[in-house]
């Protein structure tokens, strides 16, 4: 694909948008938007001829919300009633939106919002207002799942690009719940994914500690997934996983661990199913780079082998931290790598990965990076 990316960066306190020249190496930065709220989640949606930009932010005069703007940042329309909420009957009140999703060209007004407590709402005018999908919320499992580190929180949404009615939501401490009739029914998918802190050696069905779970549009059985414990594939759209893993470099992993990395974000090719991208962390203790060196590992082959990449990244004391959606591909030839860290530096590759430099720093702590091609 050709065209110039997008890049918009949400924050601690504030959101930005960045522009990139043609090249990928000099970058205008736009922002703060938003200044002093949290931004957990952003998303541009470019269907029916908009170019929308959404942002789920935390207010702490207003609180939670979704806002938008038609002209890429310029404008922003913010509901006072924040344009998303829990109707009165779940006695359940919305702490933070973390994720929004626009649905196919076939459902050119259907965007998709995750939220903590984990519920899925839905968007049937193009984000301007949501509605609870009371599939999700009802189902049996729900009142079991507990809190991660960060909340309980639908973090994940992943949709099929051929199948409107088939989508795949990742819930920390729920795990992968996939439906196939738009939401009316929800099944647990995370058959194969060890739990090694459970006094069971099988995986339960569901209280997975699921950190992020990504597809490539191309290949609908295929899905990856950085669990708390592992980095996983799925060849079958999620009804069994394998764990990949174990071939991770010697030096990736946390030190005296099983070869299973640690991290949050797991990306995708956007042209090649079979190339996909982690950030290990030295453990769930310490949470950032191993050794102090940032490295992006890379796999060709869907996870059977991996190599460090490391060219234009911090090598020497470099204690940086990559949350799970701070990590992603613009759609361009060839494809671009961005990523943020809780030191609020956001780095890019234009080249797959193979060499990187940084493009912003001193930001507030980065927690949401999204790429697109305008």
């Amino acid at each position: 694909m050709t065209g110039h990316a997008i890049v918009l960066v949400g924050t601690t306190k504030g959101a930005f948008v960045l522009r990139p020249d043609a090249s990928r190496t000099e970058v205008n930065i736009d922002g703060p938007h938003f200044a002093g709220d949290e931004v957990y989640s952003m998303a541009l949606d470019t269907r029916a001829g908009r170019q929308r930009i959404l942002a789920g932010r935390l207010s702490m005069h207003f609180g939670p919300g979704i806002a938008w703007s038609d002209d890429l940042g310029a404008n922003w329309i913010d509901p006072p009633e924040g344009a998303i909420a829990f109707p009165p009957d779940t006695d359940a009140a919305l702490q933070r939106v973390w994720q929004i999703e626009p649905a196919g060209d076939g459902e050119p007004d259907v965007i998709y919002a995750g939220v903590e407590p984990a519920a899925l709402f839905r968007s049937t005018d193009a984000g301007e207002s949501f509605d609870l999908v009371r599939g999700l919320w009802d189902h049996p499992h729900r009142p079991l799942w507990n809190p991660g580190g960060g909340g309980l929180c639908l973090h994940t949404i992943v949709r099929d690009h051929a199948d409107p009615q088939t989508v795949w939501t990742a819930i920390s401490s729920g795990g992968v719940y996939r439906t196939t009739d738009g939401g009316e029914t929800w099944e647990a998918r995370n058959r194969g994914i060890r739990t090694p802190f459970a006094p069971d050696p099988e995986p339960p069905e569901y209280g997975q500690c699921v950190h992020k779970m990504a597809r490539h549009p191309g290949r609908p059985e295929r899905l990856y997934l950085q669990h708390h414990w592992g980095t996983y594939r799925s060849d079958d759209r999620g009804d069994t996983w394998v764990s990949v893993g174990e071939s991770m470099p010697a030096d990736a992993p946390p030190v005296g661990s099983e070869p299973r990395p640690f991290g949050f974000p797991i990306v995708v090719h956007p042209h090649d199913p079979d190339t996909v991208y982690v950030i290990p962390l030295s453990s769930d203790m310490h949470r950032w780079t191993v050794d102090g060196r940032c490295r992006v590992f890379r796999s060709r082959d869907g996870g059977d082998t991996w190599e460090g990449l490391s060219d234009g990244l911090p090598q020497e004391h470099a204690y940086l931290t990559v949350l799970r959606d701070a990590f992603c591909a613009d759609p361009l030839e060839p494809a671009g790598l961005w990523f943020g860290t809780r030191t609020g530096d956001v780095f890019a590759s234009a080249d797959e990965g193979d060499t990187w430099q940084s493009v912003a720093r001193h930001l507030p702590p980065v927690v949401c990076v999204k790429a697109y091609a305008l």
